[in-house]
C-alpha cells in the first residue's frame, strides 16, 4: 500500500492503495510508519517525498474498518512530527478528513490544481480531533472554525492561504497553470533542491525549532484527543453517518 524509492538524497514514499482511495487503513498507516523508520535510519536520506496514486491522495480514515486506532494515528502523525529529516507533500488530488491531518503533520506540502480538501468528520457524526493536533497550530483560526463546522470543499489556493498548505499550483482561466506559471514539479524542484543542500545535522535541529510548538500539542492533547476520537466513532450518530456515506445517501439528522 506504500510504495518507496530513493532518488539523490530523497526517499519517496507513494500511497498506492487505489481500491479504498488511500485510506488510513491498518495496512496503509502501517506501510507508512515503516517507510517513515527506514528512510530516518538511512544516512543518505535529506527528506521524504510523501506523494500518492490515484485521484485522491488520502481520504481519511477507513470507515469500512470503523474508527481504526486513533492512537494509531496519532503515533503515525507524531512520527511524521518528530522525523529528523523533512517530509514534504505532493499533492494532486482530493484530501478529506484524516488526511489533512498528514498534511498538516508534513513540514511542506505542495498542492495541484485538481487538488481539493475538506474537513467532513462533522458530516458523519465525529470530529476532527486527533488530527487537530499538526493542524490548528498551523491554520488560520478563522478559517479551521468555518471549515471544521461546514465541510465545505476548497481548492489549493484557499488551502495555502489558511496555512493547510505551503504552495499552490492553481489553474488559470486557460486551463493552464495559476499567476505562477508553475506546476507541481516546478514548484517542488527548489524545494527539493534545497533540502539536498542542507546537513544533516543543519536539518535536524532546524526542524526542531519549526516543530516544537506542534510536540507540544502532542504532548498534552494526545491522550484526551484519542479519547474523544474513540468515543465519537462508537456513538449511534456515528453509526448512521457512517452507514449513510456508504450508502450514498443524507444521514437522519439532515433537515
Amino acid at each position: 500500500m506504500v510504495r518507496s524509492a530513493y532518488e539523490r538524497g530523497v526517499t519517496t514514499l507513494t500511497l498506492d492503495s487505489p481500491h479504498n482511495r488511500n485510506a488510513l487503513s491498518k495496512g496503509l498507516v502501517a506501510g507508512l510508519r515503516a517507510g517513515l523508520a527506514q528512510a530516518a535510519a538511512d544516512d543518505a536520506v535529506r527528506a521524504v517525498l510523501l506523494t500518492h496514486t490515484g485521484n485522491t491522495f488520502c481520504a481519511g480514515a477507513d470507515l469500512r474498518e470503523g474508527s481504526g486506532s486513533p492512537a494509531e494515528l496519532a503515533a503515525l502523525l507524531r512520527s511524521i512530527v518528530e522525523l529528523p529529516k523533512p517530509v514534504v507533500a505532493r499533492v494532486e488530488g482530493h484530501v478529506r478528513a484524516g488526511g489533512t491531518g498528514l498534511l498538516g503533520a508534513c513540514d511542506i506540502s505542495v498542492a495541484g490544481p485538481g487538488a481539493s480538501f475538506a474537513f467532513t468528520e462533522a458530516r458523519i457524526g465525529v470530529a476532527p480531533a486527533v488530527i487537530s493536533m499538526p493542524l490548528l497550530p498551523r491554520l488560520d483560526a478563522r478559517a479551521a472554525a468555518r471549515y471544521y463546522l461546514t465541510g465545505e470543499r476548497f481548492g489549493a489556493a484557499e488551502a495555502a492561504r489558511i496555512g493547510l498548505v505551503t504552495l499552490a499550483a492553481e489553474e488559470g482561466a486557460d486551463g493552464g497553470t495559476g499567476a505562477s506559471g508553475k506546476g507541481v514539479d516546478a514548484l517542488l524542484e527548489p524545494v527539493l533542491d534545497g533540502l539536498r543542500r542542507g546537513s544533516p545535522q543543519g536539518l535536524a535541529e532546524s526542524k526542531r525549532l519549526v516543530t516544537a510548538e506542534v510536540l507540544r500539542t502532542f504532548d498534552r492533547d494526545t491522550d484526551s484527543l484519542a479519547e474523544l476520537s474513540a468515543r465519537l466513532f462508537a456513538s449511534d450518530e456515528a453509526r448512521e453517518g457512517m452507514t449513510a456515506f456508504l450508502e450514498r445517501r443524507e444521514p437522519a439528522w439532515v433537515p
